[in-house]
C-alpha cells in the first residue's frame, strides 16, 4: 500500500487515522483491515462515491437508514455483475479445458504416429 494512497483515503474520508502528537498517523488493525475492503471494492469497480457511500452505511455508529436504498441498489448492480463474469470464467474455463483435452490427443497421437 503506497503512502499516496492512504493519503487519498484520508483525504476522501475513507480512513481516519489516529494523529499522535508528533504528527504521525496512527493506523489500526481497524484500518488495515478497512483498507483492504476499500481495494475490493476499487477491483470491483466501484467508484470513490459508492465506496464512501458504502462506508457511511456500514461503518457509522447510527446507521443511516436514507443511504440504504442505494447502498443496495449499487450492492445488487454490483452482484450481478460479480455473477456474470463468474459465468464468463466459467465458460472461458470450460473451453480451455476442451481445447488442451483436444490438444494433448492431438500430440499423443501425433507421437504415436512418428514412432512407426
Amino acid at each position: 500500500m503506497s503512502l499516496r494512497s492512504l493519503r487519498y483515503y484520508e483525504e476522501k474520508e475513507l480512513l481516519n487515522p489516529t494523529r499522535l502528537q508528533s504528527g504521525y498517523r496512527e493506523y489500526a488493525e481497524s484500518d488495515v483491515e478497512r483498507v483492504k475492503i476499500i481495494q475490493l471494492y476499487f477491483s470491483l469497480g466501484l467508484t470513490v462515491k459508492e465506496i464512501v457511500d458504502f462506508f457511511h452505511c456500514a461503518f457509522s455508529e447510527e446507521i443511516k437508514h436514507q443511504c440504504l436504498p442505494n447502498a443496495i441498489e449499487v450492492g445488487e448492480k454490483k452482484l450481478e455483475e460479480i455473477r456474470i463474469q463468474i459465468e464468463t470464467l466459467r465458460k472461458a474455463e470450460s473451453h480451455l479445458k476442451e481445447c488442451i483435452s483436444s490438444w494433448r490427443e492431438i500430440l499423443c497421437k501425433g507421437v504415436g504416429q512418428n514412432d512407426k
